[in-house]
């Protein structure tokens, strides 16, 4: 799931569409969070961006749990089909999402409009 899908996730559900939270609450589903969402989080945060980003990070761990999520690692094959995305789309944490989700065959909830329409990434709203 993308950065907003997870805030909202934890935070207000009510604004997932209705296949987004039945995709995410179902058990027989793997549910996977990117440590890039923990970092585009904190930097936010940082920023003055997400004013509830303290609160947020401290219980990042927590928060998957809640969710049934697991951690996605960063790898390299990661990196470098980021680097590699034949994509104009500037935002680093959007073209790492989008790489994980391609390299690793996976589904990307995603509210984005720019990402649901970069083809080569299957997506769900």
């Amino acid at each position: 799931m993308d950065t907003h899908v997870f805030l909202w996730a934890i935070a207000e559900p009510k604004r997932l569409s209705t296949k987004s939270r039945n995709a995410i609450s179902k058990l027989e589903n793997q549910v996977f969070v990117s440590p890039v969402t923990a970092y585009e989080l904190s930097y936010k945060h940082k920023l003055g961006k997400l004013p509830a980003g303290s609160a947020i990070t401290a219980s990042f761990g927590r928060q998957l749990a809640h969710l049934y999520a697991s951690e996605l690692p960063v790898s390299a094959s990661h990196g470098l089909a980021a680097g590699q995305l034949d994509w104009d789309h500037k935002d680093p944490f959007d073209r790492q999402l989008a790489a994980q989700a391609m390299v690793e065959g996976f589904t990307l909830v995603t509210a984005d409009e720019d990402l649901q329409a970069f083809e080569p990434v299957a997506t769900l709203w």
